[in-house]
Protein backbone atom coordinates (compact mmCIF):
# COMPACT_ATOMS: atom_id res chain seq x y z
CA UNK A 1 0.00 0.00 0.00
CA UNK A 2 2.37 2.65 -1.31
CA UNK A 3 1.97 6.21 -2.56
CA UNK A 4 0.78 5.02 -5.97
CA UNK A 5 -2.04 3.02 -4.33
CA UNK A 6 -3.24 5.99 -2.29
CA UNK A 7 -3.02 8.30 -5.30
CA UNK A 8 -5.26 5.95 -7.30
CA UNK A 9 -7.54 5.08 -4.38
CA UNK A 10 -7.92 8.69 -3.25
CA UNK A 11 -8.92 9.83 -6.73
CA UNK A 12 -11.32 6.89 -7.15
CA UNK A 13 -13.01 7.48 -3.80
CA UNK A 14 -13.34 11.21 -4.45
CA UNK A 15 -14.91 10.39 -7.81
CA UNK A 16 -17.38 8.03 -6.09
CA UNK A 17 -18.33 10.78 -3.67
CA UNK A 18 -18.97 13.25 -6.49
CA UNK A 19 -21.10 10.71 -8.37
CA UNK A 20 -23.16 9.67 -5.35
CA UNK A 21 -23.38 13.17 -3.96
CA UNK A 22 -24.56 14.90 -7.09
CA UNK A 23 -25.20 12.67 -10.08
CA UNK A 24 -27.45 9.81 -9.05
CA UNK A 25 -24.92 7.14 -7.99
CA UNK A 26 -24.93 5.57 -11.43
CA UNK A 27 -21.17 5.85 -11.94
CA UNK A 28 -19.99 5.50 -8.33
CA UNK A 29 -19.13 1.85 -8.91
CA UNK A 30 -16.26 3.06 -11.11
CA UNK A 31 -14.30 3.46 -7.86
CA UNK A 32 -14.53 -0.26 -7.07
CA UNK A 33 -13.60 -1.11 -10.64
CA UNK A 34 -10.55 1.18 -10.51
CA UNK A 35 -9.44 -0.27 -7.16
CA UNK A 36 -9.82 -3.78 -8.60
CA UNK A 37 -6.99 -2.88 -10.97
CA UNK A 38 -4.51 -2.59 -8.10
CA UNK A 39 -5.87 -4.97 -5.41
CA UNK A 40 -7.87 -8.19 -5.38
CA UNK A 41 -11.55 -7.60 -6.33
CA UNK A 42 -12.77 -8.83 -2.94
CA UNK A 43 -10.52 -6.37 -1.17
CA UNK A 44 -11.71 -3.56 -3.45
CA UNK A 45 -15.32 -4.35 -2.50
CA UNK A 46 -14.44 -4.50 1.19
CA UNK A 47 -12.65 -1.16 1.05
CA UNK A 48 -15.44 0.61 -0.81
CA UNK A 49 -18.55 -0.40 1.15
CA UNK A 50 -17.83 1.58 4.35
CA UNK A 51 -16.73 4.54 2.23
CA UNK A 52 -19.91 4.40 0.15
CA UNK A 53 -21.94 4.25 3.36
CA UNK A 54 -20.07 7.30 4.66
CA UNK A 55 -20.87 9.15 1.43
CA UNK A 56 -24.54 8.07 1.71
CA UNK A 57 -24.72 9.38 5.28
CA UNK A 58 -23.01 12.66 4.38
CA UNK A 59 -25.44 13.33 1.52
CA UNK A 60 -28.68 12.42 3.30
CA UNK A 61 -29.18 15.83 4.91
CA UNK A 62 -29.07 18.00 1.75
CA UNK A 63 -31.70 15.78 0.07
CA UNK A 64 -33.75 14.79 3.14
CA UNK A 65 -37.44 14.33 2.34
CA UNK A 66 -37.02 15.27 -1.33
CA UNK A 67 -37.14 11.68 -2.57
CA UNK A 68 -40.07 9.78 -4.10
CA UNK A 69 -40.82 7.49 -1.19
CA UNK A 70 -43.06 4.95 -2.96
CA UNK A 71 -40.54 4.31 -5.73
CA UNK A 72 -37.59 4.19 -3.34
CA UNK A 73 -39.38 1.79 -0.98
CA UNK A 74 -40.20 -0.62 -3.82
CA UNK A 75 -36.58 -0.71 -4.98
CA UNK A 76 -35.28 -1.33 -1.46
CA UNK A 77 -37.77 -4.11 -0.68
CA UNK A 78 -36.91 -5.85 -3.95
CA UNK A 79 -33.22 -5.12 -3.45
CA UNK A 80 -32.94 -7.18 -0.24
CA UNK A 81 -33.47 -10.58 -1.94
CA UNK A 82 -31.19 -9.31 -4.72
CA UNK A 83 -28.45 -8.81 -2.11
CA UNK A 84 -28.96 -12.38 -0.88
CA UNK A 85 -28.65 -13.71 -4.44
CA UNK A 86 -25.49 -11.67 -4.83
CA UNK A 87 -24.05 -13.23 -1.66
CA UNK A 88 -24.74 -16.74 -3.00
CA UNK A 89 -23.05 -15.88 -6.29
CA UNK A 90 -20.08 -14.29 -4.55
CA UNK A 91 -19.53 -17.41 -2.44
CA UNK A 92 -19.19 -19.41 -5.69
CA UNK A 93 -17.12 -16.96 -7.77
CA UNK A 94 -13.32 -16.67 -7.81
CA UNK A 95 -11.21 -13.53 -8.29
CA UNK A 96 -11.05 -13.79 -12.10
CA UNK A 97 -14.81 -14.31 -12.33
CA UNK A 98 -15.35 -11.17 -10.27
CA UNK A 99 -12.96 -9.23 -12.53
CA UNK A 100 -14.94 -10.36 -15.57
CA UNK A 101 -18.27 -9.44 -13.96
CA UNK A 102 -17.13 -6.02 -12.72
CA UNK A 103 -15.40 -5.23 -16.04
CA UNK A 104 -18.37 -6.48 -18.06
CA UNK A 105 -20.83 -4.39 -16.05
CA UNK A 106 -18.66 -1.30 -16.62
CA UNK A 107 -18.61 -1.85 -20.39
CA UNK A 108 -22.33 -2.64 -20.58
CA UNK A 109 -23.10 0.52 -18.63
CA UNK A 110 -21.15 2.62 -21.12
CA UNK A 111 -22.71 0.84 -24.11
CA UNK A 112 -26.22 1.34 -22.71
CA UNK A 113 -25.67 5.04 -22.07
CA UNK A 114 -24.09 5.69 -25.46
CA UNK A 115 -26.83 3.79 -27.29
CA UNK A 116 -29.45 5.81 -25.46
CA UNK A 117 -27.78 9.10 -26.35
CA UNK A 118 -27.48 7.99 -29.99
CA UNK A 119 -31.20 7.22 -30.12
CA UNK A 120 -30.67 3.48 -30.63
CA UNK A 121 -32.57 2.70 -27.43
CA UNK A 122 -35.76 4.62 -26.83
CA UNK A 123 -36.76 5.40 -23.28
CA UNK A 124 -40.13 4.10 -22.19
CA UNK A 125 -42.90 6.54 -23.01
CA UNK A 126 -44.86 5.35 -19.99
CA UNK A 127 -43.64 4.90 -16.42
CA UNK A 128 -42.38 1.38 -15.76
CA UNK A 129 -45.03 -0.45 -13.69
CA UNK A 130 -44.49 -1.81 -10.18
CA UNK A 131 -43.45 -5.28 -11.37
CA UNK A 132 -40.70 -3.63 -13.40
CA UNK A 133 -39.58 -1.89 -10.22
CA UNK A 134 -39.35 -5.26 -8.50
CA UNK A 135 -37.10 -6.57 -11.30
CA UNK A 136 -35.00 -3.40 -11.17
CA UNK A 137 -34.68 -3.73 -7.40
CA UNK A 138 -33.57 -7.37 -7.63
CA UNK A 139 -30.95 -6.52 -10.24
CA UNK A 140 -29.81 -3.47 -8.26
CA UNK A 141 -29.39 -5.52 -5.09
CA UNK A 142 -27.52 -8.29 -6.90
CA UNK A 143 -25.12 -6.06 -8.83
CA UNK A 144 -24.65 -3.82 -5.81
CA UNK A 145 -23.44 -6.78 -3.76
CA UNK A 146 -20.93 -8.13 -6.27
CA UNK A 147 -19.61 -4.85 -7.69
CA UNK A 148 -21.31 -1.86 -5.96
CA UNK A 149 -22.98 -1.30 -9.35
CA UNK A 150 -26.65 -1.14 -8.44
CA UNK A 151 -27.10 2.40 -9.73
CA UNK A 152 -27.84 1.69 -13.42
CA UNK A 153 -30.69 -0.77 -12.70
CA UNK A 154 -32.29 1.60 -10.21
CA UNK A 155 -31.85 4.50 -12.64
CA UNK A 156 -33.80 2.75 -15.40
CA UNK A 157 -36.84 2.46 -13.13
CA UNK A 158 -36.57 5.82 -11.37
CA UNK A 159 -36.04 7.85 -14.54
CA UNK A 160 -39.07 6.24 -16.18
CA UNK A 161 -41.18 7.73 -13.37
CA UNK A 162 -40.31 11.25 -14.58
CA UNK A 163 -38.82 12.66 -11.38
CA UNK A 164 -37.25 16.06 -11.12
CA UNK A 165 -33.45 16.18 -11.06
CA UNK A 166 -33.40 16.55 -7.28
CA UNK A 167 -36.14 13.94 -6.67
CA UNK A 168 -34.09 11.45 -8.66
CA UNK A 169 -30.87 12.28 -6.81
CA UNK A 170 -32.56 12.13 -3.39
CA UNK A 171 -34.22 8.80 -4.23
CA UNK A 172 -30.93 7.18 -5.22
CA UNK A 173 -29.26 8.42 -2.02
CA UNK A 174 -32.02 6.87 0.09
CA UNK A 175 -32.17 3.59 -1.85
CA UNK A 176 -28.46 2.86 -1.68
CA UNK A 177 -28.07 4.09 1.88
CA UNK A 178 -30.53 1.36 2.90
CA UNK A 179 -29.24 -1.34 0.52
CA UNK A 180 -25.66 -0.73 1.65
CA UNK A 181 -26.74 -1.18 5.28
CA UNK A 182 -28.24 -4.56 4.34
CA UNK A 183 -24.97 -5.57 2.63
CA UNK A 184 -22.95 -5.06 5.83
CA UNK A 185 -24.15 -8.32 7.42
CA UNK A 186 -23.18 -10.75 4.62
CA UNK A 187 -19.97 -8.79 3.93
CA UNK A 188 -18.99 -9.29 7.55
CA UNK A 189 -19.83 -12.99 7.69
CA UNK A 190 -18.08 -13.71 4.38
CA UNK A 191 -14.83 -12.03 5.42
CA UNK A 192 -14.98 -9.27 2.81
CA UNK A 193 -14.26 -6.80 5.61
CA UNK A 194 -10.83 -7.26 7.18
CA UNK A 195 -8.75 -5.30 9.66
CA UNK A 196 -6.61 -4.13 6.75
CA UNK A 197 -9.55 -2.84 4.70
CA UNK A 198 -10.96 -1.00 7.73
CA UNK A 199 -7.59 0.68 8.37
CA UNK A 200 -7.52 1.79 4.74
CA UNK A 201 -11.07 3.11 5.10
CA UNK A 202 -9.95 5.41 7.91
CA UNK A 203 -7.18 6.77 5.69
CA UNK A 204 -9.48 7.22 2.69
CA UNK A 205 -12.46 8.68 4.59
CA UNK A 206 -11.40 12.32 3.97
CA UNK A 207 -11.46 11.67 0.21
CA UNK A 208 -15.00 10.26 0.51
CA UNK A 209 -16.23 13.30 2.44
CA UNK A 210 -14.52 15.68 0.03
CA UNK A 211 -16.15 13.95 -2.94
CA UNK A 212 -19.57 14.00 -1.28
CA UNK A 213 -19.26 17.73 -0.58
CA UNK A 214 -18.13 18.45 -4.14
CA UNK A 215 -20.95 16.30 -5.54
CA UNK A 216 -23.68 18.13 -3.63
CA UNK A 217 -22.28 21.50 -4.73
CA UNK A 218 -21.97 20.31 -8.33
CA UNK A 219 -25.55 19.02 -8.36
CA UNK A 220 -26.90 22.53 -7.94
CA UNK A 221 -24.27 24.34 -10.03
CA UNK A 222 -23.34 22.41 -13.18
CA UNK A 223 -24.81 20.08 -15.79
CA UNK A 224 -24.03 16.42 -16.21
CA UNK A 225 -22.49 16.29 -19.71
CA UNK A 226 -18.83 16.85 -18.81
CA UNK A 227 -18.96 14.65 -15.72
CA UNK A 228 -20.45 11.67 -17.53
CA UNK A 229 -18.17 12.07 -20.54
CA UNK A 230 -15.23 11.57 -18.19
CA UNK A 231 -17.07 8.70 -16.50
CA UNK A 232 -17.54 6.84 -19.78
CA UNK A 233 -13.84 7.13 -20.64
CA UNK A 234 -12.77 5.88 -17.21
CA UNK A 235 -15.23 2.99 -17.23
CA UNK A 236 -14.28 1.91 -20.76
CA UNK A 237 -10.55 1.79 -20.01
CA UNK A 238 -11.12 0.14 -16.63
CA UNK A 239 -13.64 -2.37 -17.97
CA UNK A 240 -11.38 -3.49 -20.81
CA UNK A 241 -8.44 -3.94 -18.43
CA UNK A 242 -10.48 -5.97 -15.91
CA UNK A 243 -11.96 -8.23 -18.60
CA UNK A 244 -8.49 -8.79 -20.06
CA UNK A 245 -7.08 -9.62 -16.63
CA UNK A 246 -9.96 -11.99 -15.92
CA UNK A 247 -9.47 -13.84 -19.18
CA UNK A 248 -5.69 -14.07 -19.00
Amino acid sequence: MDFAFFAIAGAAVTFAGISKGGFGSGAAFAAAAILALVVEPAMALGIMLPLLMLIDFATLKPYWGRWRWADARLLVLAGVPGVLLGALFYAWANADTLRLIIGGIALLFVAWQMAGRAGLIRAAKRPIPAWGGVVAGLVAGFTSFISHAGGPAAAVYLLSRNPSKTEYQASTVLVFWLINIVKVIPYGFMGIFTLETLKLDLMLAPFALLGAWLGVKAHFLIGERVFFALTYVLLTVTGVKLVWDGLT
